[in-house]
């Protein structure tokens, strides 16, 4: 079946939550970065900006710029009325209210919006699908991100995350994951599931971040070799 996107609800973050959300000091951002389901985030741009060095992974990347401008708009409303009705389930205090949040992240998909299509001329923005193989080879990257999407997505299943996790690893010498938590912000099995399985082979670790938005996702996974 296609992937439509229609399916997506497209919210991007900046370069600043990236940083909290996955302890990236100013050694992390010198090495060479991979981003996994980063959509419309500005990181990309904003590292780019800074002489950075990342990819960016997703299937949203498969479709034009109009075509994401145009499902940006159409889901900004329902979001920003969902968030409204559900203020209670959030921390407000990186960002103060929902004008500051609508505005944050409004601009971060219009940087990236700006710099879509130069990105995907220069190959920093590559249509990819997890767990299919990336055409890099061992050991590309030094450092994989993926950001509100592998652990969150639990109805994905075990088997899913399993090999998307080590076909992020074969590229990378390791791997950030934020949150640690389910859509609802609930600890699952999953997680603890993925940890005893790469706990194996690899060096895990949960890390406690000053980055907390939905209440009770503060945590981040690393792995590494």
């Amino acid at each position: 079946m296609a992937f439509k996107l229609d399916s997506v609800v497209p919210w991007g973050r900046n370069m600043k939550e990236y940083r909290l959300m996955f302890q990236l000091n100013d050694n992390d951002i010198s090495k060479k970065i991979a981003g996994f389901g980063d959509g419309p985030a500005c990181f990309n741009y904003e590292m780019t900006e800074r002489n950075g060095n990342v990819i960016s992974f997703d299937l949203i990347y498969q479709f034009s710029k109009e075509d994401i401008e145009k499902r940006i708009e159409e889901v900004r409303i329902t979001v920003m009325q969902q968030m409204r009705e559900n203020m209670d389930n959030y921390v407000w205090k990186h960002i103060k209210s929902l004008k500051e949040l609508e505005n944050i992240r409004m601009s971060a998909m219009r940087k990236f919006l700006s710099d879509y299509e130069k990105g995907k001329a220069e190959g920093r923005y590559v249509f990819h699908e997890l767990p299919n193989k990336l055409p890099y080879n061992t050991d590309y990257f030094d450092i994989g991100l993926s950001s509100h999407f592998l652990l969150m997505y639990t109805s994905l299943g075990y088997d899913f995350h399993i090999a998307s996790m080590m076909e992020m690893l074969r590229v990378c010498k390791e791997i950030r994951i934020f949150p640690i938590v389910d859509l609802d912000a609930n600890k699952t099995n999953l997680i603890k599931n993925v940890i005893d399985y790469f706990q194996k082979d690899y060096k895990v670790e949960i890390v406690k971040t000053e980055y907390e938005f939905q209440k009770g996702d503060n945590k981040l996974l690393i792995i590494k070799k």
